[in-house]
């Protein structure tokens, strides 16, 4: 017989991490996960190994909302190299192709401008998003290209910071499933010249901020066993955000516990106050604990979607 599986904490928040570069989104994630002996964990969007900056991770039952974050809008800082277009649209990728950098400052403008606001975008060959059951990049090294349908995004803000030599830096506020590679891409072919990203660092997601993120070695530093090595798991579990955060942007009804009793068994309940339509956030009682999401049906009542399972340690 094998051994017993080993069964982590029940512990349960958002981690604000701060990714490094040359290292993937899921190396990191199950780093996490032993630091601090999570029973589950999840991130809320994946990272290029090349980019560094804000990577959600969701523990315990904060996993089972983590797909409001994949719904959200994003913030990056890039830096894109001029003059020279690469297969991956990054540094990681090789060099196809050298053009001389010409273009005006009005160019760059009006350039910059065709950006913002609704656009369609024509995802990377090298990105995830799945043809067949595979994702694209796994094609991609194969030298296969498979045909993409354009898909509507949002460029919000489009801020431009600074032009000098072959380097342009960028910041860009935009919606989900935005390609920052693609946009240098792009932008380097409207500019005649050929681009590619040299740094991405994601500054934002969703409402959450900066000044919350944390590094790998800082984690690493609290999860230091003692003399008698243990390891004092509240000032790890102190840096977690709300297991209901990745929902902040959805109204908040609050049941009495007469009623969210009902709701936790899984039935829609009626409450006064409630919005007209559309997903909820779910808590009960004075201390407004959270307690799931749910949805308003055709009849007025808020219907479960997702329940936390209460059964914490």
């Amino acid at each position: 017989m094998g051994r017993p599986r080993r069964r982590g904490r029940d512990i349960h928040g958002v981690l604000l991490l701060d990714k490094p570069t040359g290292i993937s989104s899921n190396d990191l994630l199950q780093k996490v996960k032993r630091i601090y002996n999570a029973n589950r964990a999840g991130h809320t969007g994946a990272l290029d190994p090349l980019a560094t900056g804000m990577l959600p991770i969701c523990l315990g039952e904060a996993t089972k909302f983590s797909r409001y974050l994949l719904d959200s809008d994003k913030r990056y800082r890039v830096i894109a190299r001029l003059g020279q277009r690469t297969d991956t649209s990054d540094a990681d990728g090789n060099v196809v192709e050298e053009r001389p950098v010409t273009f005006s400052a009005d160019e760059l403008a009006q350039a910059l401008e065709s950006f913002r606001g609704d656009t369609q975008q024509v995802p990377s060959m090298f990105s995830a998003l799945k043809h067949q059951g595979r994702p694209l990049y796994e094609y991609a090294r194969q030298g296969i290209t498979v045909e993409r349908e354009p898909r509507p995004i949002t460029v919000y803000e489009l801020q431009f910071i600074r032009h000098e030599g072959d380097e342009l830096e960028l910041e860009i506020h935009c919606s989900k499933g935005t390609y920052i590679r693609t946009i240098i891409d792009d932008l380097g072919e409207k500019l005649g010249c050929g681009a590619h990203v040299i740094m991405l660092r994601r500054v934002q997601v969703a409402r959450y901020p900066m000044d919350n993120m944390v590094t790998l070695e800082q984690l690493q530093a609290l999860a230091t066993p003692d003399e008698q090595g243990q390891v004092n798991t509240a000032p790890l579990d102190a840096l977690l955000m709300p297991m209901d955060s990745p929902a902040a942007d959805y109204p908040l009804v609050n049941l009495p516990e007469s009623v969210s009793y009902w709701f936790k068994l899984g039935q829609p309940v009626q409450i006064a106050g409630a919005p007209s339509d559309g997903l909820v956030r779910v808590s009960e009682g004075e201390a407004k604990k959270f307690i799931g999401m749910a949805e308003i049906d055709d009849q007025g009542r808020v219907a479960p979607r997702r329940l936390v399972v209460e059964n914490f340690d």
